[in-house]
């Protein structure tokens, strides 16, 4: 088989993680299309390989009509990119490009080493981040806000099985004993659930992704991220975002972090509360939902800080 393709190892490696989110069928077809149906295989495996051999270059094979915009988006979100789901398919395939080339993509042989990596980690959230900030005097919140969200939404979104990925190292051991969860949600009919507990917290968070298979793509823009540093070492995160199921979009969501260092855990970042809101399509109105921003003013966020 003459091997056609412009790929480089990273790109190539993308593209395999990218093409196991299409359906069987899709993936033939995709085959059919690249090779004008003059070969044929038997598997998904032996039509990733002809299809990856065939493809001149990535741009090319992102822009395939079996590709979607759909497909694109959900391969960003296991990789932790923001990215709006109403942006268009030129846009989610420019910024997969520019990931590739970044070198940041998790992907292949990486993708099981930094799983490993991560259940090896110390059981508290973002041991990385505290390890780099414990020591400063005056570290910038909103780096500390940004980094949070993406270390959080990836955790979390990894428990779906929608997106066929290994489940990142998601437990009660990221939250305070005595954590608080307030959910409110707006969809048909208004509902509060409260959960207090390390074990409740988890489960109830838990259960959104992995048992309603709800993915929540945060807005990390500056409308849609704030962060506020009280002076007794609480530190809240409140972000907005989007909510889907496979490739609807179902509302948004806002969310507000209170995170505490935990001196007896190397200094790490653990959650004390968490105060979610969820608005379902119905409730919004037919409002534009494609980067929410955040509905909280400094005032409101302030008084959760006392």
């Amino acid at each position: 088989m003459a091997n056609m393709s412009g790929l480089s190892k990273t790109e190539r490696a993308g593209c395999t993680n990218l093409l196991k989110l299409l359906s069987k069928a899709d993936l033939l077809s995709l085959c059919d299309t690249v090779t004008n149906k003059m070969i044929v295989v038997e598997n998904a495996t032996e039509a990733t390989e002809t299809i990856l051999s065939f493809s001149k270059n990535a741009e090319e094979l992102l822009r395939r009509k079996k590709v979607s915009r759909e497909v694109i988006f959900k391969y960003l979100v296991k990789e932790g990119v923001a990215m709006s789901p109403n942006s268009e398919k030129h846009q989610m395939v420019r910024r997969t490009l520019e990931l590739w080339s970044s070198g940041k993509a998790v992907v292949g042989e990486s993708r099981q080493a930094e799983t490993n990596e991560i259940r090896q980690r110390p059981s508290t959230v973002m041991a990385s981040v505290s390890t780099d900030m414990k020591d400063e005097v005056g570290f910038d919140p909103q780096v500390l806000g940004q980094q949070f969200c993406q270390w959080f939404f990836q955790l979390i979104n990894s428990q779906n099985p929608s997106l066929a990925q290994q489940p990142q190292d998601w437990g009660p051991q990221h939250f305070w004993p005595d954590v608080k969860l307030r959910l409110l949600s707006r969809t048909g009919s208004e509902q509060m659930e409260e959960f207090l507990g390390a074990e409740l917290v988890n489960l109830r968070l838990l259960a959104l992704t992995r048992e309603e298979r709800l993915l929540l793509s945060p807005n990390l823009e500056p409308h849609g991220l704030k962060v506020l540093a009280s002076p007794h070492g609480l530190v809240l995160v409140a972000v907005a975002g989007t909510i889907h199921r496979d490739t609807a979009c179902l509302g948004i969501f806002e969310q507000v972090f209170g995170l505490i260092r935990s001196p007896l855990e190397n200094n790490s970042w653990k959650i004390k509360f968490v105060n979610l809101k969820i608005r379902g399509q119905d409730a919004l109105g037919g409002t534009e939902v494609a980067a929410p921003a955040l509905t909280y003013n400094s005032a409101e966020l302030q008084l959760l800080c006392s």
